[in-house]
């Protein structure tokens, strides 16, 4: 049954932890909703950063894939200001109507959590600026990546390290 699932990747996780972020369930008793802490990427602008993000599963996973939201606050072209994650492993499978992704590039009943968390981390680290959920962001990135960009991802890193235990 599909109802384990969640609960053989959370085991797996603890087993074989991945560099850069850790996952547990918000509520012992919810298999669906989990907390992750994401570190910021080494020698990206995030690095430092401690952030915190829940993944909601859909029922039907590993059909269709978790959502992923940011709960602290993060500047970043591809994470959506109320905090949602766009990137195509989160995309619902099958072909993209707007062309822009091939199918193998989003969901696939494949993924687990680690390589959600390993595509998030690695957008971090290098933004994909052609299809942005947070059109300043991205504006910002192109156009002014050492100075208006730079100056509010440190803020979010700050903030993160401010209240990542709380």
């Amino acid at each position: 049954s599909t109802d384990i699932q969640p609960q053989l990747y959370l085991s797996l996780l603890n087993k074989n932890p991945v560099e850069g972020f850790s996952a547990g369930l918000i509520e012992d008793n919810d298999l669906y909703r989990w907390e992750v802490l994401i570190i910021g990427p080494p020698d990206t602008l995030y690095e430092g950063g401690v952030f915190k993000a829940h993944l909601t599963f859909p029922k039907d996973y590993p059909l269709r894939p978790p959502k992923m939201k940011f709960i602290t606050d993060i500047w970043h072209p591809n994470v959506d200001k109320n905090g949602d994650v766009c990137i195509s492993i989160l995309h619902e499978p099958g072909e993209d109507k707007y062309g822009y992704e091939k199918p193998e590039e989003r969901w696939l009943p494949i993924h687990t959590v680690e390589t959600i968390m390993i595509s998030v981390i690695s957008m971090l680290a290098d933004p994909n600026g052609d299809s942005p959920a947070n059109v300043d962001a991205a504006k910002e990135w192109r156009e002014d990546r050492h100075g208006a960009f730079k100056r509010k991802v440190a803020r979010c890193v700050r903030k993160s390290q401010e209240t990542a235990f709380e």
